[in-house]
């Protein structure tokens, strides 16, 4: 092949040494416009994984770097004039500069044509001239910008500054420095690279940078290589403690907005992109060198084992791109943390370094827990204390008091539509789901939304609480659920809406029947999607007639002995349109601003607190964001939850969407966590409002993390229910955790522990003379005199 490759940063490097390796015939020529001594930059961590098929493609590459790296397990976090240290990390971290002077000495010895301080060819001349074409130049890519309608780029800037620097202080450790100016909050990610240096990067959110007067060269331009050394010395004074007597090192530095760059395609014709010219993900989560590393692995692996280059690069897109988007939703969730790091600093110690290093959710507490079981105890001893619990058990266990309602754990069904009522009747099957469900150790159960009248069903089959005979048929639900657990019962009660009188969900989700269908009504005469009926707009007294419904039913879920209610204003239903601007679009007292579009339901929330008795909780869920542009945003999540909070909401249950049909949600692991946390921290805090974190939510692993980290006070648990309803008690049994209060009812009390897998039950021998004393501690230092140190 003859190969054209435009960028000489590693990822092109190494892409050039790997596919002249695979066969020296291939004619390789590479385009760097800088000197081959110009380096930005400091250090660049890599992870085991990315060494291992660094190895395995490439020994000499791989031993030169191994010889090079600094490694260490521990992180420290520097925060309110403590450290708290956390071992078991893993990492190994080199000079950038060593890195690109191996890789172009490689690069060279394998035959490649290495051209420094040459601008490539036009694009399309390498096109035409060359079998393939590698962009690998960098985040600002032009050849990126020049087949734009093919790549489909997308760039997000985001709000923090940041700026890279080094130290002559070596680091034992990575560190992070959590330092509360008089201007706000300004955070250190610093880590060793050498036995000589450090990488310190400076980072804020432009606000504080603002305040802190760093926008003083803002509309300065500095060359390539000139770094803003008046920030640079600001720097040195407010970090002169953390310094501790040792020099920032610059290197082209200056501030920065870090970008996210996303590509819909990678290819256009013989043209593929690689590295930043791709992809980028925050350097809080890894490297964009590992990254462009990895890509360059793989996209030689794929061009050898295909013979058409178009194949090839279709093989290698496919191949990486699921591992880079994973990466990505990590980094994402990592910069967002970063950004408003400042909503933390009112947490503890152990809770905020705890939360810090699950940030992007990829650590976990029993990930934590394999890596330093001691830190992993200390984070479940913490969180008793400051519930008032004298047992340390696993944060899903620990009991929770919901206005004057006790919960035995923090665990809820959530609420699932089931689409078997009979004429709104709850049915035989609906004892058996929630019986079942509340014998499965879960503390709270919750049922279905409930129509509060006819009309305001979803579907023919939804179930209701406009008629005493309903009342009486939830009545013995109810009794069952208290006879036969300890569970508590609620119920949540809403109105269709625009998305009333459709199928059920197996036959067609969201899709207007085909006969027997009833008017619908919502805060304007928009459809939910294309297919659905045109509701009437609701006019004041239908309004009034809602209200009345809302009422009534609140006050036959209490006849019927339910603990708890829950109105549900999300989910682009009745309440919902009035929240939403995309299906509230009125011109009178009802529409508008956001405490105008939140009047009825507010309405709606003030009357049922009325009849609701005082000593029940009512929880409202909502749609924290719309997912829709111009639609309701995360901010605007938390003015809705604030006004349900202040008006006397028990609980906030944060959910997402479903507002209207043309919504891109984010799906993803615990995706709807991160809008509970922020109304946790900025609402629950002002008000005691409790916030219930659901949504994709399936491991007690992840439940025990959102809890510990406060990001939520409840976990929902809605399709893993399903799935086994003995969920809740098989986590306790995974955990190797027993309530006070045995929960396995009597007739399944033989059950109550784990049946063993193949040779689980094995006795191993014992096969080592000598314990290596060292071998479980998880805490490893750098140390460049003796390169390894492992302390107690």
């Amino acid at each position: 092949m003859k190969i054209a490759i435009v960028g000489g940063g590693p990822g092109g490097l190494y892409f050039s040494v790997l596919m002249k390796q695979l066969d020296p015939n291939h004619e390789i020529t590479l385009w760097e416009r800088n000197a081959a001594t110009d380096t930005f930059g400091f250090g660049v961590v890599f992870s085991d994984e990315t060494l291992g098929g660094i190895e395995n493609a490439d020994p000499v590459v791989a031993e030169y770097m191994a010889s090079q790296f600094a490694r260490w397990a521990d992180i420290d976090i520097h925060y309110k004039g403590e450290q708290i240290t956390v071992g078991g990390q893993g990492f190994a971290a080199m000079g950038r500069k060593e890195l690109l002077q191996m890789l172009q000495q490689r690069a060279i010895e394998v035959g490649v044509d290495v051209r420094f301080s040459t601008m490539a060819p036009e694009v399309e001349d390498l096109s035409a001239n060359y079998d393939l074409v590698l962009a690998a130049d960098g985040i600002n890519s032009q050849i990126r910008q020049q087949h734009a309608d093919s790549f489909g780029p997308s760039l997000d800037p985001r709000p923090n500054k940041f700026m890279w620097l080094g130290t002559d202080q070596v680091f034992e450790a990575f560190e992070f420095f959590i330092k509360e100016t008089p201007w706000g909050v300004m955070q250190v990610h610093g880590y060793p690279y050498s036995d000589g240096g450090s990488t310190f990067i400076v980072e804020m959110h432009e606000d504080v940078w603002r305040r802190a007067g760093f926008d003083a060269t803002e509309d300065e331009v500095f060359p390539p290589g000139v770094s803003d050394e008046q920030a640079v010395d600001r720097l040195r004074e407010i970090f002169a403690e953390e310094l501790d007597g040792y020099n920032l090192i610059t290197n082209n530095s200056k501030w920065i907005n870090f970008t996210t760059v996303r590509n819909e395609s990678w290819r256009h014709n013989n043209i593929v992109l690689l590295g930043d010219a791709a992809h980028t993900a925050h350097f809080s989560i890894g490297s964009g060198t590992k990254l462009a590393m990895e890509d360059s692995l793989a996209l030689a692996a794929c061009l050898h084992e295909h013979d058409e280059i178009v194949t090839a690069l279709e093989a290698y897109e496919v191949e990486r791109r699921p591992v880079v988007e994973s990466t990505q939703r990590a980094a994402q969730a990592s910069l967002e943390w970063f950004e408003a790091i400042d909503m933390y600093t009112g947490q503890e110690p152990v809770q905020f370094a705890f939360n810090l290093l699950t940030r992007s959710r990829r650590i976990t507490q029993e990930n934590l827990r394999l890596r330093d079981p001691e830190f992993a105890h200390r984070v479940e001893a913490a969180f008793a204390n400051k519930a008032e619990q004298q047992e340390v058990r696993p944060a899903m266990f620990q009991p929770f008091k919901l206005g004057q309602l006790e919960l035995k754990n923090r665990i809820l069904l959530s609420p699932m539509n089931m689409y078997t009522g009979d004429n709104g009747m709850p049915t035989d099957f609906h004892l058996v789901h929630l019986g079942s469900k509340a014998m499965g150790g879960a503390g709270l159960i919750m049922a279905e939304m409930t129509a509060v009248s006819e009309a305001g069903r979803i579907t023919p089959n939804c179930v209701g609480i406009y008629t005493d005979a309903q009342r009486d048929a939830w009545g013995r639900i109810v009794d069952y659920v208290h006879e036969h657990s300890t569970a508590k019962i609620g119920m949540q009660i809403g109105h269709a809406g625009r998305k009333g009188s459709t199928k059920i969900m197996w036959e067609g989700i969201d899709q207007p029947l085909e006969s027997g269908n009833w008017p619908t009504t919502s805060a304007s005469a928009i459809p939910y999607g294309p297919d659905n009926q045109v509701p009437a707009e609701i006019d004041r007294e239908g309004m009034d007639e809602v209200i009345q419904d809302f009422v009534d039913a609140a006050r036959r879920a209490d006849e019927a002995g339910f603990d708890l209610i829950e109105i549900h204003a999300a989910h682009g239903y009745l309440l919902s349109a009035f929240l939403s601007p995309i299906s509230n679009q009125r011109t009178d007292e009802y529409g508008g601003s956001i405490n105008n579009r939140a009047k009825f339901p507010l309405e709606v929330f003030d009357a049922v607190r009325k009849v609701w008795p005082a000593h029940k909780p009512i929880s409202v869920r909502i749609s924290a964001t719309d997912w829709i542009e111009d639609g309701n945003t995360a901010d605007d999540g938390v003015e809705i939850a604030k006004l349900f909070a202040q008006r006397g909401a028990d609980a906030i249950d944060v959910s997402t969407g479903q507002v209207a049909s043309e919504e891109k949600p984010a799906f993803g692991r615990s995706y709807q966590t991160p809008f509970a946390d922020r109304i946790r921290q900025e609402v629950s805090h002002e008000t005691g409002c409790a916030v219930i974190a659901v949504g994709a939510i399936s491991s007690f692993d992840d439940a025990n993390s959102i809890l510990l980290a406060g990001r939520a006070d409840l976990i929902a648990v809605g399709r893993t229910h399903l799935f086994n309803p003995h969920w809740t008690l098989h986590a306790a049994a995974e955990q190797e955790y027993r309530p006070d209060g045995e929960e396995w009812v009597n007739p399944f009390r033989a059950g109550r522990r784990m049946p063993p897998a193949a040779r689980t039950d094995a006795v191993r021998p014992r096969l080592s003379l000598l314990r290596d004393e060292d071998t479980e501690n998880p805490h490893l230092r750098w140390k460049p005199h003796s390169k390894v140190t492992v302390t107690s």
